[in-house]
C-alpha cells in the first residue's frame, strides 16, 4: 500500500481512483467490508483503490477540551490498512479549514481536483460535510455533477448489531475483550515502553513488566486481570503472559498502571519496547486482605490463563 500524506503535496499524481473516506479506527470488521468493496469496484472498473483518512480525531481539532480514546493511533492504522488490499491510503490534514467544508466543496475540491477520484464508495452511516445533514442522496447529485459515480455499502452486524468503532470501545470498557475481537477481526493491542515499577509483583514471586503505554490517546480496556500475548520486538515470538490494568487497591495505589507478568522468563527487559494483544478476561480488579492473598490469587490467574491457551491452541488445531 502507498501512503500518501497530502499536506507534504499539493496533489496526488496517479490513476483515477475509487475511494472510501473515513476515520477507521481499529480496522474492524466492517471497515474490511468496506475496503473490500472499494477494491473490487476498482477492479471493475480499472481504477486504483483508494482509502481516504484523517492525521487526527476530528472532534479534537474542533474541540480542544475533548482526548478522544483511539482504539488505533495514526501508524497502527495505517499498518492495519496496508492489510486491507488497498493500494493508496491518503492521509488528509484535519484542520478547522477542512472542517468548515460542504459535503459538495470536499468532494469537488478534494476528492474530485486532489486526489482524480472517479467512484466514490460511502459507508451506511458515514456523513461528511461541516453539517454532517446531507445523506447519499445529496452526495449522489453532487457526484454525477462532477462526473463521478457512487455506491454505498451494507452495515456488517455481528449478534445483530452493526460493527462500528463506537461499539467496539463500548465492548472494551466494559472488559468484553471476546466480543471486542470478533468485531475488530484481530487481537486488540497496545504498544508501549517498559519502565521501572514498584517491584511488589517480583516481591510476590511474580516479577512484572510494567508498560507506559506509546500514546497517551489509546484506549485501554476495563480494569482487571486479562490474558494476552506480548512481542519484543518485530519478528519475536509471542510470549504467554498474564496482564492486570489498575490502581493497584491492595497497596493503595493512586493511579493505573499496566502491569505484565511474561510466564517462564527472566530477562532483564527495561527500555524494550513491547506490543501486547488481548486474549480473554480473566476477572475485576479487586483490592487483597493482604499480599499473601493476592500471590494466592496471582498463581490462581496463571493456572486459568495456561488453561485458556491450551484450549486456543486445540480450538486452532482443529479449525485447520
Amino acid at each position: 500500500m502507498r501512503t500518501i500524506y497530502l499536506s507534504s503535496q499539493p496533489d496526488v499524481e496517479g490513476a483515477p481512483a475509487a475511494a472510501t473516506i473515513g476515520f477507521f479506527d481499529g480496522v474492524h470488521r466492517g471497515h474490511r467490508q468496506l475496503l473490500a468493496q472499494v477494491c473490487a469496484e476498482a477492479h471493475e472498473r480499472r481504477l486504483t483503490s483508494m482509502a481516504v483518512t484523517f492525521d487526527s480525531h476530528p472532534r479534537a481539532v474542533l474541540r480542544a477540551d475533548y482526548q478522544p480514546q483511539l482504539l488505533t493511533p495514526l501508524d497502527e492504522k495505517l499498518q492495519l490498512l496496508s492489510t486491507t488490499g488497498i493500494d493508496v491510503c491518503v492521509v488528509l490534514p484535519f484542520t478547522t479549514e477542512l472542517a468548515a467544508l460542504t459535503a459538495q466543496q470536499f468532494m469537488q475540491q478534494v476528492l474530485a481536483r486532489r486526489l482524480h477520484v472517479q467512484h466514490l464508495v460511502v459507508g451506511y452511516d458515514h456523513r461528511f460535510g461541516h453539517d454532517r445533514t446531507e445523506g447519499v442522496d445529496h452526495y449522489r447529485r453532487y457526484a454525477e455533477a462532477l462526473g463521478m459515480s457512487l455506491s454505498t455499502a451494507p452495515a456488517l452486524l455481528h449478534k445483530g448489531e452493526a460493527v462500528s468503532s463506537s461499539r467496539v470501545r463500548r465492548l472494551l470498557a466494559e472488559g468484553m475483550i471476546d466480543h471486542a475481537t470478533d468485531c475488530l477481526g484481530h487481537p486488540y493491542t497496545i504498544t508501549g515502553t517498559v519502565v521501572p515499577g514498584y517491584q511488589k509483583g517480583r516481591q510476590l514471586g511474580f516479577p512484572t513488566a510494567n508498560i507506559q503505554v506509546d500514546d497517551p490517546c489509546k484506549l485501554l480496556p476495563q480494569r482487571g486481570a486479562y490474558t494476552v500475548k506480548v512481542r519484543m520486538g518485530e519478528g519475536e515470538p509471542m510470549l504467554r503472559a498474564v496482564m492486570n490494568i489498575g490502581m493497584r487497591p491492595t497497596f493503595q495505589g493512586d493511579h493505573v498502571t499496566i502491569e505484565v507478568h511474561i510466564m517462564d522468563f527472566h530477562e532483564q527487559i527495561y527500555g524494550r519496547q513491547i506490543t501486547v494483544e488481548f486474549c480473554h478476561r480473566l476477572r475485576q480488579e479487586r483490592q487483597f486482605s493482604s499480599p499473601d492473598a493476592l500471590a494466592s490469587q496471582l498463581r490462581a490467574d496463571v493456572r486459568m490463563a495456561n488453561e485458556q491457551f491450551e484450549h486456543d491452541s486445540e480450538n486452532n488445531q482443529e479449525q485447520q
